[in-house]
């Protein structure tokens, strides 16, 4: 019986995927046609089946930016970008859709070390940096053994160095392991959608207005209560905007 399951639930599968690949091929050519909207339409409609690529979230970008909805095409783009971080069609769209936005935010530079720490730790995955550690720690245990047991002098010094080196490799994997994970927990971005958001001292709208922003500026969420949301800009600016007015990006 069980058996029997497992194929109807593969069968049930196939269907979906066939389903969405003919509805993703109608989508392009209303896209094709000039239909954006009816495009979107549909895109969406995957979207809601569970189905998540690079090419569907790049593809509503594209039909968005096409009707000029700017937080939208951002936003997508953004989403098409967490998938695939070094597509350069995304990144080059991307770029002409944040030129349509209003906001002009500086972006505070990293101090030398901090640049190459992040950018060393962005290398990696924190999967992969994960199996470094354990890779090395294998080596060390292995290398440990060999000095252990051997009987001349040389192996041993030679054993004992490359497993010291081994497990300093492994202590500096598991440290950018820790820091990736801790970047990617902390790295909470957000779209403004709203046409022009007004930015509060505190979360409730009888508190004073910092500054306003506009669709498609990208933030940083902090914090979440009731109805309002703390945001930070790329500048280090912070304030509370109510929920509506900003979409996650996770």
């Amino acid at each position: 019986m069980k058996r029997y399951l497992n194929i109807v639930v593969v069968l049930i599968g196939l269907y979906a995927f066939a389903q969405n690949e003919s509805l993703f091929e109608e989508a392009n050519a209303l896209y094709n046609e000039g239909q954006y909207a009816e495009a979107i339409d549909i895109y969406n409609e995957i979207l809601n089946s569970g189905k998540h690529s690079t090419e569907l979230y790049f593809n509503l970008g594209n039909a968005h930016y096409k009707l000029n909805n700017i937080a939208p095409s951002i936003y997508f783009y953004e989403k098409a970008l967490q998938l695939s971080p070094n597509d350069e069609d995304v990144k080059n769209n991307l770029a002409f859709a944040q030129n349509m936005t209003i906001d002009d935010i500086d972006i505070i530079p990293e101090t030398g070390l901090a640049r190459f720490l992040n950018a060393l730790t962005h290398y990696l995955s924190f999967d992969n940096w994960a199996r470094m550690a354990v890779a090395f720690a294998g080596c060390f245990v292995l290398l440990f053994l060999i000095y252990y047991f051997a009987y001349s002098s040389f192996k041993k010094r030679l054993a004992f160095i490359s497993s010291m080196g081994s497990l300093m490799l492994c202590c500096i994997t598991l440290a950018l392991a820790f820091h990736k994970y801790n970047l990617e927990e902390m790295d909470r971005p957000a779209i403004i959608f709203a046409t022009e958001s007004k930015v509060k001292s505190e979360p409730n709208s009888r508190s004073e207005e910092l500054f306003r922003l506009h669709e498609g500026t990208k933030v940083q969420l902090l914090d979440t209560i009731n109805n309002w949301k703390k945001i930070k800009l790329s500048d280090g600016k912070t304030g509370w905007v109510v929920n509506n007015d900003v979409k996650a990006l996770k």
